[in-house]
């Protein structure tokens, strides 16, 4: 039997709470910005910025700014793209996987506060149920991808009749 409404409307509310706190966090401090900033260029030997911005769904822009504030403080090192000229790839420095470490100890040492008297068998818990979500949610996307890709760019340029009348 699946889940009601209800339990599925609180689920969404609470992760929806969680998330925007974690968006709020990265906005606002610098570094949690920076860790997000850093495990992603971590994840590779070198990555192109318009991939980071991909990859943490955030403006090229945005990436372009914290890559010079990184390159500056020598946590990054950007070089040509070998492949393409026009783009560059960035890549961590011995500093830069120093910082990361850093940063994810203090990032840990944070989030063990929030759960500093829970038992360790409910944050166990708590990590298998959102993995078992987020994979749940990655088949979600690959079952819907292929049906709606042609889909994007006409509604897009055609409102649908259903989204019109919804006030969406």
């Amino acid at each position: 039997m699946p889940p009601s409404e209800r339990d599925v409307q609180s689920m969404v509310v609470a992760l929806f709470t969680l998330t925007a706190g974690l968006e709020r966090a990265q906005r606002e401090r610098r570094a949690a910005s920076a860790l997000s900033l850093l495990q992603v260029i971590a994840e590779g030997q070198a990555i192109r910025p318009s991939e980071i911005a991909l990859r943490r769904h955030v403006h090229q822009s945005l990436v372009t700014r914290q890559i010079r504030e990184m390159e500056d403080a020598g946590y990054v090192a950007v070089t040509a793209n070998p492949a393409d000229g026009r783009s560059c790839l960035v890549g961590l420095t011995p500093a830069g996987v120093e910082e990361l470490g850093r940063l994810t100890r203090i990032g840990l040492e944070r989030f063990a506060l929030f759960v500093n008297e829970w038992e360790p068998a409910q944050v166990r818990e708590l990590a298998e149920l959102l993995e078992k979500l987020r994979r749940s949610m990655a088949a979600v996307s690959a079952r819907e991808r292929p049906a709606t890709a042609g889909r994007r760019w006409a509604r897009h340029t055609t409102p649908s009749r259903d989204l019109a009348g919804s006030g969406a």
